[in-house]
């Protein structure tokens, strides 16, 4: 393995907002199979692999793994830990704001979009409702990347 890839997995700020990406994922995997009625084995597997939205926010935990780790390794005066905390900011913005509006925002108008489609008897061609997540699924993917990033830190 060269020596750059190595140094790679051994640097703690890498492993740590992995394995808060990992982590977060099984658990959303884990919520869904707790929490859905109609529980199908091919969506628990996309939910662990690449779905967005849900309970812990992964983008919450990777970004706030990424700042704790910069923090408690480079310093909070560093530049990197000025950059991931930015960086932290914009991204957790985005999960609650953006990506939660524009999806309730399709989910509106597709609701009106059937209406309309089934009152005139036209096709309508839903939009994707992307998944924005709530405060608290924030908060939990945030505390959770915090959590292994000072983890990593002590072990």
């Amino acid at each position: 393995m060269p020596t750059a890839i190595r140094s790679l997995f051994q640097n703690i700020i890498f492993l740590s907002a992995i394995t808060s990406l990992i982590i977060a994922q099984v658990l959303k995997m884990v919520f869904y199979l707790l929490t859905s009625k109609y529980k199908k084995p091919r969506v628990a597997i996309e939910t662990a692999l690449w779905r967005t939205g849900g309970m812990p926010s992964s983008h919450s935990a990777v970004v706030c793994s990424l700042t704790t780790s910069a923090g408690i390794i480079e310093g909070i005066s560093s530049n990197l830990f000025v950059f991931c905390l930015i960086f932290s900011l914009l991204v957790l913005r985005d999960a609650l704001g953006v990506r939660r509006a524009a999806g309730l925002q399709a989910k509106a108008l597709n609701l009106l979009g059937k209406l309309i489609s089934d009152k005139l008897g036209t096709e309508f061609r839903s939009v994707k409702e992307i998944q924005g997540h709530t405060p608290l699924e924030v908060i939990v993917g945030g505390m959770l990347g915090i959590l292994i990033s000072i983890t990593f830190y002590i072990l």
